[in-house]
């Protein structure tokens, strides 16, 4: 059985949060369990975009502290690392309020630059990864608990694609991004590649809707905890109510037959699930019933069952973020406004994922819409 921890934690005081990180730990044996003295300690947060704590993009701070402490207390070194969507590390880590609590607790910032090749362990043949992520004695792995507008959900196996570094997520969403399948195959191949020791959810606030960046924050009240991360997305999903035919990445793990994808292999420690305080989610726009079809009818029908991005009239600042984010490298400025290539489009999302000025909406093809309409359902 693969034991997952859950905690009610009401908002983020610091009292509040330090003690019921301490109760969760405790339930999986503490601190101790998973760092010994001396260890180097990477702790992966969500640097996701510079956003302030309050807007559920990030890791909230006082997670991370109560975690660097319990690293230090048990003698391990804590660093912390990541590499966001867009941007520099150092200015999303201090817009987001992690960078001042890393330098108050005296953990050390390592901004993921470098990197490693190493060999896949499945349909990819190599990965290029943080060296620090690679590196360090043990990893502690700190997702927010947050719907995905691609992956319907981001948590603990998701937040891990932050390993690859800076331009190069979007050359793997142009190589798997196109299909949500394939795409959440290679996350959970670069899970595989360095599995957490410990992975952490802040659920205290989680974001619903259009996220993981444009979504609003909702209260949930809860920390999650668990050795193995796909178990504790299990969890998480249960938690957030999504259906199961929407969560591409706890499909695919099934599908591969990886520990802890099976409910039945997943046990509660702590509250038990008829006490877990379940909150249905409210779900990014449908943009995609083509989960199902077979190849060719995919390509044929892409853009009648797929929604695009648009620009919200009046919205944008033109400031480009979305043209430089853009894997296939679909968008560009031209008359003093943005303009798609609806034919390189891959329909992943990161303009609307990494957009600060929520300019970008998405508009159904004519077969979706009917679909929704219709309340069919592929």
């Amino acid at each position: 059985m693969y034991q997952v921890a859950v905690e009610k934690v009401g908002d983020y005081r610091r009292e509040l949060v330090q003690e019921g990180v301490a109760r969760l730990l405790a339930r999986l044996g503490g601190m101790e369990r998973f760092v010994k003295p001396g260890e180097r300690v990477l702790i992966k947060p969500n640097l996701l975009a510079a956003k302030p704590p309050e807007a559920a993009v990030t890791t909230h701070p006082e997670l991370l502290r109560a975690v660097i402490l319990q690293v230090q207390r048990a003698g391990g070194v804590a660093l912390v690392g990541d590499s966001p969507g867009i941007g520099s590390a150092v200015k999303v880590a201090k817009r987001s309020g992690l960078l001042p609590v890393i330098e108050e607790t005296g953990a050390e910032f390592v901004p993921f630059e470098q990197t490693r090749e190493v060999p896949g362990l499945g349909l990819y043949r190599r990965f290029e990864l943080a060296a620090p992520y690679l590196e360090a004695d043990r990893l502690i792995n700190l997702p927010k608990l947050k719907t995905h507008e691609m992956m319907t959900m981001t948590c603990c196996v998701k937040n891990l694609f932050g390993a690859i570094v800076g331009t190069q997520k979007a050359a793997w969403h142009l190589k798997a991004g196109a299909d949500k399948e394939l795409f959440a195959r290679m996350l959970l191949e670069v899970y595989r590649l360095r599995e957490p020791d410990l992975n952490i959810v802040d659920a205290i606030v989680g974001m619903e809707g259009n996220g993981p960046g444009s979504g609003d924050p909702c209260q949930v009240g809860l920390l999650l905890a668990g050795e193995n991360a796909v178990a504790v997305d299990l969890v998480a999903a249960e938690i957030a109510g999504i259906p199961k035919k929407l969560l591409y990445v706890e499909n695919a793990a099934r599908r591969m037959k990886l520990p802890g994808a099976e409910r039945s292999e997943v046990e509660y420690l702590g509250l038990q699930s008829n006490e877990v305080p379940y909150r249905s989610f409210r779900l990014p726009h449908l943009s995609d019933v083509q989960f199902g079809l077979p190849g060719f009818l995919k390509h044929r029908l892409r853009n009648q069952l797929t929604s695009r991005p648009e620009v919200v009239e009046g919205a944008c600042w033109l400031c480009e973020i979305c043209v430089r984010a853009c894997p296939p490298g679909a968008i560009r400025v031209e008359g003093g406004r943005l303009r798609f290539d609806y034919r390189r489009c891959i329909r992943c999302f990161c303009c609307r994922e990494l957009c600060p000025h929520a300019a970008l909406r998405l508009r159904d093809g004519w077969l979706l819409s009917l679909i929704k309409k219709s309340g069919t359902s592929l």
